[in-house]
């Protein structure tokens, strides 16, 4: 029994291990930069308790803040790095919200206990508070700013672009939408739907075509659990007695079968096409 679905959406875009691996890399070091600014606001109210500003030490008090930003951004610049490398999912909302904003919630843990007591110190020498007060608030705003992520990146959109990549591969039009992060997966796709064309010419279709066959989704799921194969026709032996769906390449991946057989020659002559030399 075939099932021939009329979209033409491919699997979804998943992180390679080298992008996981540059993304962990990344998050590490992001970490790090705002474990560093997290420690220069500590150090500054304990600073404060000794009561180091009530007579002066403005300098000092401007260079903790300033520290405390530059790490901060550094952290920021980092994480939205990694998010490119590896990014989260709209389906998960939460996670997709944490993942994509967290530069600037840390932003806003390293700074707003600090101006709160700069602003509230009554013993502050004023011109300290004054000065102080206000670069603290523009750090604390351009900080933040900077790690907001106004156009987060999504699996869903990268799903999108390699869908579209691979498009513009195929049918050799420019590939504009061949970001690194998605076209060596959409190159794959493009790849196998000429493999698959070559080894279905026969009379009718001397050009080939885009249809391949592959084992159904357990208990009708959208998705196999594990990866399958696609094959050139429903009358192969690997399918024989087996649920069988058929549609595009592009289909297939969306599915979870992601392989073209290795066995094109034999299933050629299974299949009555053309024998490729």
């Amino acid at each position: 029994m075939t099932n021939k679905r009329a979209s033409d959406v491919t699997r979804d875009w998943q992180a390679t291990q080298d992008q996981k691996s540059s993304a962990t890399r990344l998050r590490l070091f992001a970490v790090l930069c705002w474990i560093v600014a997290i420690g220069g606001e500590i150090a500054a109210i304990y600073l404060f308790y000794q009561h180091k500003f009530d007579h002066g030490n403005m300098p000092l008090l401007i260079g903790l803040l300033v520290g405390i930003a530059v790490f901060a951004i550094a952290g920021n610049l980092l994480w939205k790095a990694a998010n490119k490398h590896d990014p989260a999912s709209t389906s998960d909302p939460a996670r997709f919200f944490f993942q994509n904003q967290l530069g600037a919630i840390i932003t806003l843990i390293a700074f707003l206990p600090l101006l709160f007591l700069i602003l509230n110190d009554k013993n502050m020498d004023p011109q300290t508070k004054k000065v102080a007060g206000g670069v603290g608030v523009v750090l604390a705003v351009l900080a933040t700013l900077i790690g907001v992520s106004y156009h987060p990146p999504s699996v869903e959109q990268y799903t999108q672009d390699m869908n579209a990549c691979a498009t513009q591969i195929k049918t050799g039009q420019p590939t504009t939408a061949c970001s690194p992060d998605v076209a060596a997966q959409a190159k794959d796709i493009a790849t196998d739907s000429a493999t698959v064309a070559a080894a279905t010419k026969d009379t009718a279709h001397p050009a080939g075509q885009d249809v391949v066959y592959w084992i159904a989704p357990e208990d009708g799921a959208k998705k196999s659990k594990t990866p399958h194969v696609f094959h050139l026709c429903a009358g192969v032996s690997p399918l024989k007695d087996k649920p069988v769906n058929s549609g595009s390449v592009t289909e297939a991946y969306a599915q979870n079968a992601i392989r073209i057989t290795k066995q094109i020659g034999m299933e050629q002559k299974q299949c009555g096409f053309t024998v490729s030399q």
